[in-house]
């Protein structure tokens, strides 16, 4: 990705599957002629970048679409997984791929910022949710690490 928040630019390593979902979209698009007004990779019928409040909605009723979010009322679309949340569970996932295999997460950690294009590590606190078998995994390895404990 270039020049994204603040300016960074950075390499996002994607699935096989993603990276050619990307090039046929790429495809359509180019092929539809679209007079391109932005130089977004996303674009609307008429060229234009994707304003995020259409990306928001767009992901909610695909959502709806696929059983991950119950129908709303009204102009709700109901509550259920947002866009960010992809990142707050690969966070919180990459925590305890960690714990699992034994390194040091707290060494780990400004890896998972630098991923997550955070100028600093305490930001990406923010992204780790405490489920139950992080916290469990945290809890064992901290009791491992205290005077006259496990380790």
């Amino acid at each position: 990705m270039r020049e994204t928040k603040f300016g960074k630019s950075r390499f996002v390593p994607l699935h096989e599957s993603t990276r050619i979902a990307l090039i046929r979209y790429a495809n359509r698009r180019d092929r539809l002629g679209l007079p391109l007004n932005t130089d977004a990779f996303f674009v609307t019928e008429k060229g234009f970048h994707l304003e995020s409040c259409a990306v928001r909605r767009t992901f909610a009723k695909l959502s709806q679409a696929v059983g991950l979010r119950p129908v709303g009322t009204g102009k709700r679309i109901g509550r259920g997984p947002r866009l960010q949340d992809f990142r707050h569970t690969f966070a919180t996932r990459k925590l305890i791929e960690w714990y699992q295999a034994g390194l040091d997460v707290e060494r780990e950690l400004p890896k998972l910022s630098t991923y997550l294009g955070h100028s600093d590590v305490t930001h990406t606190y923010w992204y780790i949710s405490a489920v139950p078998e992080l916290l469990q995994l945290a809890t064992k390895y901290l009791y491992g690490r205290r005077p006259g404990g496990a380790k």
